[in-house]
């Protein structure tokens, strides 16, 4: 078997973006693997489970250590997901290897894309008013230590059952479109809890994702062998990364990346999606500095860190520790 690699520097890549944010796995492997290596789409979908089944329970790992996983909020879900991503691995197989059904995932993989993208932004939007309510004293502070939340069964069920299918069809999901779920759901929960729960949420979802693609699918171990390489030690650099770097400019390139992803995917002329592109990144800055005012808040996030880092190092170490804890939980530093 030859390695590539450039695959195996890629599949780096893409795990230091995971382990930084949390998110874009499958979101930026699938593509990556499509788009730049020319690897049949069926064949992306299944060597990017495989690698992601063996990403995903290290970063679990962690967080179950450190206590922020809501262990009831991931059975619930997981009992409607594991078995949604294998009927989504069982729909492919059905539907044949032919290129119409090529075609239908580079379509389904592409609406994915778009919706993560869209999904990134209604996060970090969701994350600004938050940190508003609390600094006006409209929210309770939240809370210290392991997620108290009231569970909503049927709900995350649901959720499961959705976000599962699509992973099973796409691959992308297991690490962008549930955690919007439960933001929507669980407004209370801490940035450190929602990544904890997602992630270990993710481990039966994507490890029965993999078995069904591994069993049924297209698994080509040339492709998934380089992908493990390179992202494993990848993951464990952007995790150590993520305490010194600003989660929020990471978070912004991915989208954008994502949104590029898609609309290559979904079949635009380059001359449209040039347009597209460049109209996001002439529209995005002003309008996220005019949310940001609105709020309270500086326009850029950079200048918050800084007077943050001001105000705590002009008190002393008790208030420089709340002050410290406050900051890791707002969208400046926020590891998501």
């Amino acid at each position: 078997m030859t390695m590539d690699p450039a695959l195996v520097a890629a599949a780096l890549g893409i795990g230091v973006v995971v382990g930084l944010t949390g998110m874009g796995g499958g979101a930026l492997m699938t593509p990556v693997l499509v788009l730049f290596f020319n690897v049949p789409p069926l064949t992306a979908v299944s060597s990017d489970l495989v690698a992601s089944a063996v990403m995903k329970p290290v970063g679990s790992v962690v967080h179950l250590r450190h206590g922020t996983v809501n262990l009831r909020l991931v059975m619930w879900l997981a009992i409607g997901s594991a078995p949604a991503a294998f009927c989504g691995v069982l729909l492919l197989r059905a539907l044949g290897d032919g290129d119409r059904v090529q075609a239908a995932i580079k379509t389904a993989l592409g609406i994915a894309l778009l919706v993560t993208a869209l999904g990134l932004s209604v996060r970090a939007y969701m994350r600004l008013i938050e940190r508003a309510r609390q600094r006006d004293g409209r929210a309770a502070p939240l809370p210290a230590g392991p997620p108290h939340v009231r569970v909503r069964p049927l709900a995350m069920v649901f959720l499961g059952m959705a976000g599962g299918f699509i992973v099973g069809l796409t691959s992308v999901g297991s690490g962008s479109l549930i955690i919007i779920g439960l933001m929507l759901l669980y407004p209370g929960l801490k940035a450190s809890q929602l990544v904890g729960t997602d992630l270990v949420q993710a481990v039966p979802l994507v490890t029965s994702a993999a078995l069904g693609h591994a069993l049924f699918g297209d698994l080509d171990l040339a492709v998934t062998a380089p992908l493990l390489i390179g992202s494993i030690p990848g993951v464990w650099v952007g995790a150590q990364m993520s305490a010194r770097l600003r989660g929020g400019f990471v978070r912004r390139a991915l989208a954008f990346i994502l949104l590029a992803s898609a609309l290559k995917l979904l079949g635009v002329s380059d001359v449209d999606a040039a347009a597209i592109l460049v109209g996001a990144l002439l529209v995005a800055p002003p309008l996220s500095m005019l949310v940001r005012r609105q709020h309270g808040f500086p326009a850029f996030a950079i200048t918050e860190t800084r007077e943050r880092r001001a105000a705590r190092e002009s008190v002393g170490p008790p208030a420089a520790s709340v002050a410290r804890t406050i900051e890791i939980d707002d969208e400046a530093r926020e590891p998501l």
